[in-house]
């Protein structure tokens, strides 16, 4: 990927987001894709390797496909939908953004043109790329091409011959005169010749063991059974191999095309004419048959002979038409002698006829086509004299036969024979033109081949065959020095001298034209091949680097397989090659490029396998200067890897290139080995490692405040912003750590311990800047809390860093502003308290709208339970009842908000936390016992103020004062416990808890009490007032005569049931009032037992007191229905039997049915129908 393509997909993922294409996601997809954006696209550590050329379309979709693994394994479980498949479908949605709105068929050819230099090329290819590579011009290409002529097999052979030819004398002339390079030994001198001559030998080997493409599919020629050293570095040696005469044994192909006959005139038209052929000592072929008025065939004849003068022979036939007659009759014949070079067109041949034949002008218009075999390098007619071979000066037909990549070899054959009459072996000979020879008759331009002993002169009759013949020659001899014509010699180099060019005379004038025939002439053991080769990889890096494809310094494996042969063939040592690659690597990486450390690690391998001598293929020789170079490299290499790992965030952002990290860290030990076969102690790999890790740890700090611009806002700005500027860089600090994590982690697996170290650095920078932004903030401003519990929850849960370094830091600095405000929300809760109770009106919570005391509290604003605002008051979730006045419900609010507050710091330090737990416990305990005590007190006070007629109700205000200790006991239970039965001060806890339940129990029963006294002693007045009708007193005597006097004039009223109803309405309605407005069920039933037998209790005293007297009538009345309906009404309220039918019930109970017998038999109409008898049919 470049430049441009991010920018692309930067524009098409914002359009995807903006929601301008046309893919349906849902909001899970859009909001990976969001993250992905915001985080990976945006990076500009992203962007700084994609300009690199390190990043390839594969790793964008890797890094996504990491990110959406994680978020979709968080998501829920789906019935019938597997994850796998919303993952293939994210994927899918993810590369039709990547594409956009491209056309797909346009694809796959985008990708063969950007793939197309991973493909094997052909040589045509090669050759371009090449061009492009080094500069080269297109004609200047073809005329150096054309003028080595690298189109021809044979020349190209006989070049490699002659080059390595050149390399070994090189080599024996380097060991004659002593020159070496230096080396590391004086010993290796002699191995370095070795070495050449081995490695030209191997090459030499390898030409030999190609086979030589040979004539027929079923002909094989004998395979030279010759040792090596014999075959390459003896040249010319008495004891090589002589060939026989049935090693160059040939296989030639012949078509005979039989046109027409012209001039047949000895035969009626009518009649049936057809030609034979044959090669002879082969079989023979016929034509079709043809009147003899258009004797016309084309019929062809495939023959193959080993003969490289065969002889043809075709005859003329005419059907015999006499009974007798046992064959055909001969018309004409005409013998011929083709070779490979003979004229492959048609032509007119004089056919010989029998004598007495009218057809004295008998032709025949035929073509005989004579293949020439790959391995028959050239043919034809010369004249020759050896000392050896072919003593008398004479004419012979000659064939030049490569029978291996080595072995050529000079035959003479005679007509219809398949083995040469002499031949001479080509090897160790020198071919060069010469001037004529007098004394021999025959030929007119003459060449020779000259060896030790032996002299072979040759002439031809013309030039251009003569020509034809050195060439040819001259590539099978494989001598170094090239023959040139004395004409063409004088025209190119006028002034004499040897001229030892590879060129093609064809191509001379335009060469010299172009100012190419330097090259073209050039020797290629003469150049210095390991400069020329540094500069060819280096320009061929260059390339690649510059190539579409994402490569990271691997060549291609067309330049693979160029740069191979060129070292092979010239001699390029495998360490001057791999010390030049390392060294363009390097150049390019220290430049930004990213280079795969893999590849730096092969080369690095290699040199130092070889400088230390533990090369796998054994001990070689080893330079000095490669050795310096080595020791140079293996520093700026070590300087690269260490300043990699110092920027590993930067160099392999997001853990790419995929493994990366991993392999430099290996080539760092592999470079920190003092050799190669000694491991180094891995305390000193770790040692470097660490250092690296240090120096990141400042880069990554430096990088991260100059991105969030901390610098400039920390030296104006005011406490507030300093604040809100470092809690930013905290969540950046994190996020950087994280992704260390993340992406980073595997690669250092082997010490965690290091990337912990290099947290632990990263954080120290940061807690400069943090300490100095706590420093300038007010003193009891609490604004700084948010910044610990977010620091705190990023470290708590990292087994390296809890209680690290930092961790402790952070907790030093915060402990005492903790601490200060507890102390603070302590002294405010017990002053809201103190106020709150003075000033409380007892109005039950839900009853007052927005009217809770404003009390000066500390302020944390940001706390996430709004405990610092306090100016209303909103109901929290585990408030299940509305009834508690202002002050309490506020008071158990502050209090369940300050512990989970401390709750939410998750104070990491286990003995702190645990102190801080208890503070605030024995806190709520102490705060919670000084409400109870004060309400009991308001309690009592209000009591007291209340009526004690039957006009009684009781005030909410004293509900609510119930339900705030019913509160309490509640609240006792969440604020006040321990986990398990911790000791504090050396009382267990649970003893001092205990104490606040047992005074809640307590002062619960004491206002129970207080309640029913209260409510009892109106039962009291009733009775006193019943008082006044007992027998004998004064009142009783003068309501008696009062009302009787009276009766005389009017009709008098009796005395009513007001006063029982009064009271049966007032328990009926404080009944009420107690459900309705207390909220615990249990302390209600109690209050009720209590009322109903304190009641019955005093009815029991007050009948008892009269037990000598008879009760009045109204006396009796009122306290039967006062009796019955306390007693359904306490039934109905739940009180159970066992107290409803108390002794004191019976004894009551038992008076009055006693009182009512005795007035029913007295006075049965005044009880007007009220009876103790069970009844529904009294009014209610």
């Amino acid at each position: 990927l470049n430049k441009q393509q991010l920018q692309m997909l930067k524009e098409r993922f914002q359009a995807f987001l903006n929601g301008e294409t046309q893919i349906v996601a849902d909001e899970a997809f859009c909001n990976a894709v969001r993250s992905y954006y915001e985080v990976f696209l945006k990076s500009d550590r992203v962007a700084r390797m994609v300009h690199s050329g390190g990043c390839s379309a594969n790793d964008f979709r890797d890094v996504f496909k990491k990110n959406i693994e994680k978020r979709v394994r968080s998501l829920p479980e789906i019935d019938g939908l597997s994850k796998e498949t919303v993952l293939s479908s994210w994927l899918a949605k993810y590369d039709a953004i990547y594409r956009g709105e491209e056309d797909f068929c346009k694809q796959p050819n985008r990708m063969a043109l950007s793939a197309v230099s991973e493909l094997i090329l052909s040589k045509e290819q090669l050759y371009e790329m090449f061009q492009q590579i080094l500069g080269i011009k297109k004609l200047e290409h073809q005329l150096i091409y054309n003028a080595c002529q690298l189109d021809n097999g044979d020349e190209q052979a006989a070049q490699i011959r002659r080059e390595l030819d050149g390399r070994l004398q090189l080599a024996e002339q380097m060991a004659r005169e002593r020159k070496f390079p230096k080396f590391v030994t004086r010993e290796m001198e002699n191995m370095y010749i070795e070495e050449l001559r081995s490695s030209v030998n191997l090459l030499m080997a390898n030409l030999e063991s190609l086979p030589v493409s040979k004539g027929g599919p079923e002909f094989k020629l004998q395979k030279l059974k010759r040792s090596q050293n014999s075959a390459f570095l003896d040249i010319g040696d008495e004891n090589e191999v002589q060939l026989s005469k049935s090693d160059v044994v040939l296989s030639f192909t012949l078509e005979i095309v039989i046109m027409e006959v012209q001039g047949l005139k000895s035969v009626a038209p009518n009649r049936i004419v057809y030609c034979t052929m044959e090669v002879e000592g082969g079989e023979k072929l016929q034509t079709d048959q043809a009147e003899a008025s258009r004797p016309q065939w084309g019929t062809q004849g495939d023959f193959t002979t080993t003969h490289p003068r065969p002889v043809v022979k075709v005859k003329l036939f005419t059907e015999s038409t006499g009974v007798l007659a046992l064959e055909d009759k001969e018309l004409g014949r005409v013998v011929l002698y083709p070779t490979s070079n003979s004229p492959k067109s048609p032509d007119l041949h004089k056919m010989i006829v029998p004598k007495n034949s009218q057809d004295s002008d008998l032709k025949i218009k035929l073509v005989v086509r004579m293949d020439k075999p790959p391995h028959m390098k050239h043919c034809g007619y010369l004249y020759a004299l050896g000392q050896k071979v072919w003593k008398r000066w004479k004419k012979r037909y000659f064939v030049l036969v490569q029978v291996s990549q080595y072995t050529f070899a000079m035959c003479s054959y005679r007509e219809k024979k398949s083995e040469p009459q002499e031949l001479m072996q080509l090897e160790g000979y020198t071919v060069d033109y010469t001037a004529p020879h007098t004394g021999l008759q025959g030929g007119r331009v003459f060449f020779n081949a000259v060896k030790e002993g032996d002299t072979v002169i040759f002439a031809s009759d013309d030039e251009q065959d003569r020509i034809l013949w050195v060439q040819a020659m001259y590539r099978a001899t494989g001598q170094s020095y090239k023959p040139v014509p004395a004409s063409q010699a004088q025209k190119m180099n006028p002034k004499g001298g040897n001229v030892n060019t590879g060129i093609s005379p064809l191509y001379t004038d335009r060469g010299q034209k172009h100012g190419m025939d330097e090259f073209i002439s050039a020797n290629p053991c003469k150049f210095d091949h390991a400069s020329l080769f540094r500069l060819l990889q280096r320009q061929t890096l260059d390339h690649r680097l510059n190539d579409s494809y994402s490569c990271l310094g691997w060549f291609s494996p067309g330049q693979v397989f160029v740069l191979d042969e060129y070292c092979a063939r010239y001699g390029v040592r495998g360490c001057h090659r791999h010390l030049c690659y390392l060294n363009e690597l390097i150049e390019h990486s220290e430049n930004g490029s990213v280079i795969d450390p893999t590849l730096l690690h092969y080369s690095f391998a290699f040199c130092a396998s070889h400088v230390h001598g533990n090369r796998p293929d054994g001990i070689g020789t080893v330079s000095v200067e490669e050795k310096e170079r080595f020791e140079e490299i293996k520093d700026r290499l070590s300087s690269l890897l260490e300043n990699q790992i110092s920027h590993f965030r930067y160099c392999f952002p997001f853990g790419r290139p995929e493994g990366a990290l991993k392999a430099t860290l290996s080539l760092l030990e592999r470079v920190l080995m003092k050799d190669i076969a000694t491991p180094i102690p891995a305390e000193e790999v770790k040692k470097v490692v660490r250092k690296c890790l240090e120096k990141a740890a400042l880069i990554n700090y430096t990088r991260l405040t100059e991105y969030a611009k901390i610098e400039e806002t920390m030296n104006q700005a005011t406490p507030a912003r300093k604040l809100e500027e470092v809690l930013h860089l905290a969540e950046l600090c994190i996020e950087v750590l994280q992704q260390n994590e993340e992406h980073h982690s595997e690669a250092f697996a082997w010490w965690p311990e290091l990337l912990a170290e290099h947290a632990e650095k990263f954080l120290s920078l940061y807690s400069v800047d943090m300490d100095s932004a706590l420093e300038a903030q007010l003193q009891d401003s609490w604004d700084s809390f948010p910044l610990f519990q977010l620091l705190n929850n990023a470290l708590r849960n990292d087994t390296f860093l809890c209680n690290g370094k930092f961790h402790k830091h952070l907790q030093e600095i915060f402990v005492p502003m903790v601490i200060r405000y507890i102390d603070l929300m302590e002294s405010s809760i017990a002053q809201s308290i103190h106020r709150g109770l003075e000033q409380e009106s007892w109005q039950p919570v839900k009853s007052i709208t927005n009217s809770l005391p404003n009390v000066a509290l500390p302020k944390v604003p940001s706390l996430p339970l709004n405990l610092p605002q306090i100016p209303s008051f909103t109901t929290p979730t585990w408030m299940t009842s509305f009834n508690g006045s202002a002050t309490s419900e506020d008071l158990f609010w502050k209090l369940d908000a300050l512990q989970m507050f401390v709750f939410d710091l998750h104070w990491p330090e286990p003995e702190f936390a645990h102190h801080l737990e208890q503070r605030l416990k024995l806190m709520a305990t102490d705060m919670i016992e000084a409400c109870v005590k004060r309400t009991r007190i308001a309690f009592e006070l209000k009591l007291q103020k209340t009526n004690k007629s039957t006009d009684l109700r009781i005030p909410s205000s004293l509900c609510t004062m119930f339900n705030v200790l019913v509160d309490a006991k509640k609240q006792t239970a969440k604020l006040c416990i321990l986990d398990g039965g911790q000791e504090v001060s050396g009382i267990l806890y649970q003893q001092y808890h205990s104490k606040i339940d047992d005074l809640i129990e307590e002062t619960v029963k004491e206002i129970i009490s207080l309640l029913v006294s209260k409510v009892v002693s109106v039962l009291e007045g009733v009775l006193s007032k019943l008082s006044r009708y007992d027998e004998g007193t004064f009142f009783s005597s003068l309501v008696s005569f009062t009302v009787k006097a009276a009766a005389k004039y009017v009709d008098v009223p009796k005395p009513g049931m007001d006063l029982a109803d009064t009271y049966i309405m007032f328990v009926r309605q404080n009944q009420d009032i107690l459900r309705e407005k207390v909220n615990e069920e249990m302390y209600i039933e109690k209050l009720f037992d209590q009322w109903y037998s304190s009641s019955m209790k005093v009815i029991c005293m007050w009948l008892a007191d009269r037990l000598d007297l008879q009760l009045h009538i109204y006396q009796l009345k009122t306290l039967i229905k006062i009796v019955k309906k306390t007693y359904r009404d306490f039934r109905l309220q739940g009180v159970l039997e066992g107290t409803l039918n108390s002794k004191t019930y019976d004894t009551v109970h038992s008076r009055l049915t006693v009182e009512e017998a005795t007035v029913s038999v007295t006075d049965a109409g005044g009880l007007q129908g009220i009876t103790m008898k069970d009844s529904d049919e009294e009014e209610g």
